[in-house]
């Protein structure tokens, strides 16, 4: 019997048909699948015989080293990171060589440029004859960098983006502020109308059709979903997260920020203060739901509600009974919630964008009405918050998923109370208020999202003909972890 191939713990490893001379790769039998670090994902080719193309940079210390790489699709798949994220990634075929062995393995597509090691090798790409050495670094022939010493070096720089703004009101401010910055940029804006939208659903290559004409591949996604449409507007999201496309907001996060009662179930687990709220199917709890939020006045809203319309207050009991018996008979969903009479009006609304507090403002609704909102006639006023404050907003955002919302706070007396999330916030009232450049700090964090690329600079002949023996490679399916 043949003494088995032994694998360190981590390992050089190469990929001909990639045109990858050399990669350091950690062995993790814990992880099931194998990762390649790879960014600029191209898919290209008809269905029938799909093929991606993207870019390695194989020298963690060195990321002006570039090699395009393309190989045919096997699948795509969504991967389980270690930390537990989920990421839908392309799975190519490839051989890899690791010592004098050679074998073919799946990998996954995915950008691993925070990682230590350019490539993870799971435990479903080692062979039967193969044992993992835990205490044992680099057990086969070590290769090296200097492979890649006269390969083109290529500074990465900004490139302009193709960016989608999903709007049924391309003429309105937010929509025209973030098209307009996004162009004075150099980037390409195009508004999108959800509702003439299409979808084709095929596990390979995944489109969205506009009008009958096949979209292109977008580098991002500005959802800003109108709640008639946020159902569909989901489904075409997820479509266009499926090409590929970063999303600023997923489809999840917007429909649990959509459903009142679902997002307040939300905060409540996460421990973030907010008015009492209550919700009942039968008639037969009116005075109980009356009784739960402390009596009148009290409010009630419509689930669906937006912009302040669908919200009553009710100031003694007999009229909250009144409409809530009222909105039974329309056979529609609301929830009933405690008001919050020190509020006088007033509400905060605070910008979150990565997780940061980016702006603030407060709301001041007209004399003689409770909504403090902009399109009901509310007054909006540039605003410093205290640390809880901010404290309570970046932890509302970060509950729903979202990467970019509007959070508006009640100042009460036990301390800020969370009103809503808002997964698409207008962007005048803030701009202004604030004298900030709010659609800026988007696009800012739009581009720190989706990865430069290298521009080719003028290279010497050697540098040429080193160029055409790294160039992109056939190769057969990969897998990743």
């Amino acid at each position: 019997m043949s003494d088995p191939f032994v694998l360190g713990w981590e390992e050089w490893a190469a990929f001909p048909g990639l045109g990858l001379p050399a990669i350091k790769a950690k062995v993790d039998t814990g992880a099931r699948t194998s990762a390649l670090h790879a960014v600029s994902i191209e898919p290209f080719g008809p269905d029938d015989n799909l093929q991606v193309r993207f870019v390695m940079h194989p020298v963690p210390e060195d990321p002006e080293v570039e090699v395009t790489c393309a190989a045919p699709v096997v699948d795509r798949r969504e991967v389980t990171s270690s930390n537990g994220e989920t990421e839908l990634r392309w799975v190519i075929e490839a051989r890899v060589r690791i010592g004098e062995r050679e074998w073919p393995i799946e990998v996954t597509l995915t950008n691993r440029e925070t990682m230590q090691y350019r490539m993870l090798l799971g435990r479903a790409a080692i062979l039967d004859d193969m044992v993992v050495s835990p205490t044992t670094s680099c057990a086969q022939n070590a290769l090296s960098f200097e492979l890649y010493k006269d390969f083109p070096r290529r500074k990465p720089v900004k490139r302009p983006l193709r960016i989608a703004i999903l709007t049924r009101e391309p003429k309105n401010y937010s929509s025209q502020r973030l098209k307009e910055v996004a162009e004075a940029r150099g980037h390409v804006a195009e508004m999108i109308n959800t509702a003439r939208c299409t979808i084709a659903i095929n596990a390979l290559s995944p489109a969205v059709y506009y009008d009958g004409r096949k979209l292109p591949r977008y580098d991002a996604i500005i959802p800003r979903i109108g709640a008639s449409m946020t159902n569909y507007g989901m489904a075409v999201l997820r479509q266009f997260e499926m090409t590929g496309a970063y999303i600023l907001n997923n489809a999840e996060a917007i429909g649990a920020s959509r459903d009142k009662l679902y997002a307040h179930q939300i905060l409540a687990r996460a421990g973030i203060g907010m008015p009492t709220t209550a919700f009942a199917h039968s008639p037969k709890d009116t005075k109980n739901l009356v009784s739960h939020v402390g009596g009148a006045p009290l409010v009630v809203k419509l689930l669906e509600s937006t912009q302040g319309k669908g919200v009553v207050l009710a100031e003694t009991t007999k009229a909250a009974e009144s409409v809530i018996d009222a909105f039974r008979g329309l056979d529609a969903n609301f929830i009933v919630q405690e008001f919050v009479k020190e509020a006088a009006g007033e509400d905060i609304r605070t910008l979150v964008v990565g997780g940061r507090v980016i702006a603030s403002m407060k709301r001041k609704a007209q004399p003689g009405e409770f909504r403090s909102n902009l399109h009901r006639g509310g007054e909006a006023t540039r605003v410093r918050i205290t640390k809880e404050e901010r404290r309570t907003a970046i932890r509302a955002a970060k509950s729903m998923g979202l990467a970019v919302c509007g959070v508006d706070l009640l100042r009460s007396e036990t301390g800020p109370k969370v009103l809503e999330v808002n997964s698409s916030p207008g962007l005048e009232g803030i701009e202004k208020s604030s004298g900030k450049d709010i659609a800026g700090i988007l696009l800012d964090h739009i581009e720190s999202h989706v990865r430069a690329v290298s521009v080719p600079r003028r290279r010497t002949r050697a540098k040429s003909s080193a160029s055409a023996a790294s160039g992109a490679g056939g190769g057969t399916p990969d897998q990743g972890g």
